[in-house]
């Protein structure tokens, strides 16, 4: 049995748990979560020593891992507290209520809001005429704004207001008339003709449904994507599929890797960071892709090197690393559904794949089922949370669709890379992606229909303990169930 390497686990627990806390609470709600943090270290340690009758507890051992704890919460307790404090000062707070002149620039494709309005994230570049910075919401009417593209400047007169969430976001803007555009950034300029040849390719060849579904399985792009196929993939447990996430980048690094047996290993692996590279900055390098990057190195990190002991502190290493980089995340539910799932992919599908070929499944069967189980199951409390409802299909659903999103995803991406070297040669790629994006929206589709596909829970914490309860028992029964039976391990 291969045992976990658990020891940056507990560093990583309480980056996070002390960021988000400061964030939220500022200082005070940092300092106690820090301080939280070191009394739950030492209690563990006290009680794991206390297991082993044979030896006392190493006191020294726990007083280690309690300081060490400690050095880490209290580090990121000053550092998101400056971090909060300067959103709080921030000098946009004195234009609150009133009108002025900024400049923006995006940091995400805008996005078509109810009644035409359109609303993206983006970074102040200046305020009033003098530089500035700090993360902002733009809210804006008319297609002057739809059509901006990421790093693009954009000067406008706004109406400023208190930001409406606690994510260092410093002020929500309401934009007033049409912007004055800059140019964005070569590199940007590159990625949006890309993403907007791949969408007019895919309307060119398949029909409605699948033209507007494809560039979100491939780019994340879902502004073409009718609300009735987003509302069938939230109920069937696939949404995930229709943003950029780990598994998109581990099997566009992984079709590269494949040419190992031509190129060799070295070249290869250059290959696939080059092919990570390019696809991070044509999906739009927000801090959401950036995330789903690192989680998908990790992951890829797991197949190559088949040695989860590596791939563990990998994940915490990265998720102090983040918290450091990106604090925002911390209150990210996108963050917390991608590292929860990428830990169950590293702790429990494992276990229960090797249990279920020791009952005599198939290797493939046991690793599908266990991967979108433990997937389903890790993340169940959070989506409840969030969108007030829990799939009963959705485990079902990922196993159907699990064979048809690796030929979608390469397939689609070679032909976003062909589209402006030769559009007829991507098109004909993008043919050929038909058949598989048909079974996924028929599996959605019928998903969704069926009784009692999707039961309604409370939002917000309510729900997520209520499912977080449940899945707990749904988890130990099936590790029960799978476990060796009794009469195997006495032969």
């Amino acid at each position: 049995m291969t045992l976990l390497d658990l020891r940056l686990v507990p560093a990583a627990l309480t980056s996070w748990a002390v960021t988000a806390s400061g964030i939220c609470w500022s200082w005070r709600g940092a300092l106690i979560a820090a301080a939280a943090a070191v009394g739950i270290t030492a209690t563990t340690g006290w009680w794991a020593g206390c297991r082993d009758r044979r030896r006392k507890p190493d006191l020294r051992a726990v007083a280690a891992g309690a300081a060490a704890v400690a050095l880490v919460g209290f580090g990121f307790a000053v550092a998101v507290g400056l971090r909060a404090d300067h959103v709080r000062t921030h000098p946009v707070a004195q234009y609150f209520g009133r009108s002025t002149t900024v400049i923006v620039a995006p940091t995400e494709t805008p996005r078509i809001l109810t009644g035409g309005r359109v609303m993206f994230r983006a970074t102040l570049v200046q305020l009033d005429g003098a530089r500035s910075g700090g993360r902002v919401v733009v809210f804006a009417s008319g297609s002057g704004y739809a059509d901006l593209v990421v790093g693009q400047p954009a000067a406008f007169r706004t109406g400023v207001g208190h930001p409406t969430r606690r994510d260092l976001t410093v002020a929500v803007l309401a934009a007033r008339g049409p912007p004055t555009r800059g140019q964005p950034a070569p590199v940007h300029q590159v990625a949006h003709r890309i993403r907007a040849a791949f969408a007019q390719a895919a309307r060119l060849v398949l029909d409605t449904d699948q033209a507007a579904v494809l560039p979100a399985l491939v780019l994340g792009d879902t502004s073409a994507v009718p609300a009735p196929v987003t509302a069938q993939f939230r109920v069937a447990g696939l949404t995930h599929l229709t943003a950029v996430s780990g598994a998109n980048v581990t099997i566009v690094c992984g079709a590269v890797l494949l040419s190992a047996a031509l190129v060799g290993p070295r070249i290869a692996v250059l290959l696939a960071a080059v092919a990570l590279l390019g696809f991070v900055v044509v999906v739009q390098p927000s801090a959401s892709v950036l995330r789903a990057a690192v989680m998908a190195a990790i992951t890829l990190l797991a197949v190559v090197t088949r040695r989860r002991r590596q791939v563990l502190p990998a994940l915490a290493a990265t998720v102090v690393g983040l918290m450091v980089a990106a604090p925002e995340l911390a209150v990210d539910a996108g963050f917390a559904l991608s590292v929860s799932a990428t830990a169950a992919l590293v702790v429990l599908a494992p276990v229960w794949s090797r249990r279920l070929s020791g009952r005599g499944w198939p290797r493939p069967l046991a690793d599908a089922v266990s991967v979108a189980l433990s997937a389903q199951l890790v993340t169940a409390p959070l989506v409840a949370g969030l969108s007030g409802s829990v799939s009963l299909v959705g485990v079902t659903a990922n196993l159907l669709v699990a064979p048809v999103i690796p030929p979608i995803t390469v397939i689609g991406t070679a032909a976003a890379a062909l589209c402006p070297l030769w559009p007829a040669g991507a098109q004909l790629l993008i043919r050929c992606t038909e058949p598989p994006v048909w079974w996924l929206l028929n599996v959605a589709r019928y998903a969704a229909e069926m009784p009692a596909a999707a039961v309604p829970v409370p939002s917000g914490v309510p729900g997520v303990v209520t499912v977080a309860i449940a899945v707990a028992g749904v988890a130990a029964t099936w590790h029960w169930a799978v476990s060796p039976r009794r009469d195997t391990i006495v032969r």
